[in-house]
């Protein structure tokens, strides 16, 4: 039995090794947020684990102690007021627990850096995704640039491991969402608005990203490739970036662009 419970629960959570299971299906983390993430994550776990448990615990309880042991009707009552009492206070008491940590990890999750190292301009254009890298404060670049991605090319976003990064989002015509889920970390992208968070990656390797709100036609194609790699590597990437042209700042399309070159419109070539 308890095996099959195990099992029901790898499955659930989506877990392919002992590693995933031990994070109860919470993807790799790989960002200075994703553990407080993590936490709340299997703090809520053990809250729905002890419920459920003290749920059924009260229904094995009934059916043995109230089971039926004669044909005589039992005593009937209208209501039982400690229970009432009960079962109207508990869910509040859970609710209210659930709240209290929630903020506590939203509250260091949104805590922003002093003074980030880098800072990444992202537009959310339909259906791909812009990043601007104001780097003309690097020696080792000199300039800004950027990379964009079309419905029929996702985009790369380069980012250097230990080091701290302000994503500030904006998008030229409908919402999107922009969430890179090992980055324990997702933000609307709103036109007419400019919302930003700060994150530092941990761990470098290659990690997806995606548009978690549902935008229109290419919504699918709304993906990234998020590479985390050391100082030196970021610095060639963006070296090449200029040397491909990519130089000033490309904020969405054409009629959105005041400040840099014209973003090619979905499906056009690059």
């Amino acid at each position: 039995m308890l095996a099959l419970s195990a099992l029901g629960l790898v499955a659930l959570t989506g877990c392919e090794s002992v590693e995933d299971l031990a994070r109860l299906g919470y993807p790799v983390m790989a960002s200075d947020r994703a553990p407080v993430m993590h936490d709340l994550w299997i703090g809520t776990w053990i809250a729905a684990g002890v419920v459920g448990v003290g749920v059924w615990g009260l229904i094995i309880y009934a059916a043995v102690r109230y089971r039926r042991r004669s044909a005589e009707a039992p005593k009937q009552k209208r209501y039982n007021l400690p229970m009432e009492i009960f079962y109207s206070i508990a869910p509040f008491v859970v609710i209210g627990v659930l709240f209290y940590y929630t903020v506590l990890a939203q509250d260091q999750v949104l805590a922003p850096v002093q003074k980030p190292d880098h800072v990444i301009k992202v537009v959310g254009q339909k259906w791909s995704w812009t990043f601007n890298y104001n780097e003309a404060d690097n020696p080792a670049v000199g300039e800004n640039v950027w990379e964009a991605g079309t419905v029929n090319q996702s985009p790369d976003l380069y980012l250097p491991v230990g080091q701290s990064v302000r994503f500030e989002l904006s998008s030229p015509d409908v919402i999107h969402s922009f969430w890179i889920p090992s980055f324990a970390f997702k933000r609307d992208v709103i036109p007419g608005r400019t919302s930003s968070f700060d994150v530092t990656p941990t761990r470098e390797g290659v990690y997806a990203g995606k548009c978690a709100e549902l935008c229109g036609t290419y919504h699918s194609a709304m993906i990234f490739n998020v590479h985390v790699v050391s100082e030196a590597e970021y610095n060639a990437y963006l070296k090449g970036l200029a040397e491909r042209g990519n130089i000033g700042e490309a904020l969405g399309n054409e009629s959105a662009n005041k400040n840099g070159p014209a973003i090619p419109e979905a499906g056009g070539a690059r």
